[in-house]
């Protein structure tokens, strides 16, 4: 699930910065207090999840770095260890006398998940709210559909000239990315609600198979997580109605036709 690893970035020349220290892997570790090289200051984290955070002990540990970032919560995948010297809010600022790096919360992958906007050059640290190559599994209760569209609806007014992803390689045309990203879900939405018309009521296996029949079977289990996501947002809207295991449109749109 996280392609060729999770990115650990290093900030700055003689106050670094380690954002998202990763996985506590041993040799992980010891490649970051390498880079370091005794001038690590600060730990910086956008999210708990197992392999982006646990690091953050071992590398605080060694080098007395004032720990930052949001505590645990959300889901049942988080890095409980995670205890911040600084528990983040919305717009903190972490300034070194070489860089300004400002928090935006971004919750919808998890309630916790931030995003940090390097302001010298426009790179938006994006931890797993955009990722190169894939889309982010929203799985609820923790992951919100609702709120990771409105995440990305935010960073669209904020001055973003590229992405450097959790995983994957530096997006450079943020905002056509990020465009790309909106549209995405909500054509997916489009057609959870025509699926809702089609096959209700039905269950998420009867539903994931027509409306993620674009991706590969084998994925379906992770496709059915973001599937109850987006009925989840659809029934705050009162677009969908569950019962019991089952969904189904508002009542009448089966047997209408309305998408």
């Amino acid at each position: 699930m996280t392609g060729p690893g999770t990115n650990t970035y290093l900030l700055g020349e003689d106050d670094v910065v380690v954002l998202d220290p990763g996985p506590a892997i041993d040799a992980h570790v010891e490649a970051i207090l390498a880079a370091g090289a005794g001038r690590i200051r600060t730990i910086i984290c956008t999210h708990t999840h197992p392999d982006h955070s646990p690091a953050w002990q071992a590398v605080a540990r060694a080098t007395g770095a004032t720990v930052i970032g949001a505590l645990p919560g959300g889901d049942d995948h988080q890095d409980e260890t995670f205890s911040p010297d600084i528990e983040l809010s919305d717009g903190y600022l972490l300034e070194t006398p070489e860089l300004r790096l400002r928090a935006l919360h971004t919750p919808g992958h998890v309630s916790n998940h931030y995003c940090f906007l390097l302001e010298e050059e426009g790179l938006l640290f994006a931890g797993d709210h955009i990722m190169n190559g894939s889309t982010v599994v929203i799985i609820p209760p923790g992951g919100d559909m609702q709120a990771y569209i409105a995440s990305l609806e935010r960073l669209l007014g904020e001055p973003v000239r590229a992405v450097a992803p959790g995983h994957g390689e530096v997006i450079e045309d943020s905002a056509v990315e990020i465009r790309r990203l909106v549209e995405h879900r909500l054509g997916r939405e489009r057609k959870v609600a025509a699926g809702l018309v089609a096959c209700a009521p039905a269950d998420l296996g009867t539903l994931v198979a027509t409306v993620y029949d674009d991706v590969d079977p084998s994925l379906h289990p992770w496709a059915r997580l973001s599937l109850e996501a987006h009925l989840i947002k659809l029934e705050r809207e009162g677009r969908a109605l569950r019962e019991g295991d089952l969904w189904h449109g508002p009542h009448g749109t089966e047997s209408s036709g309305a998408g």
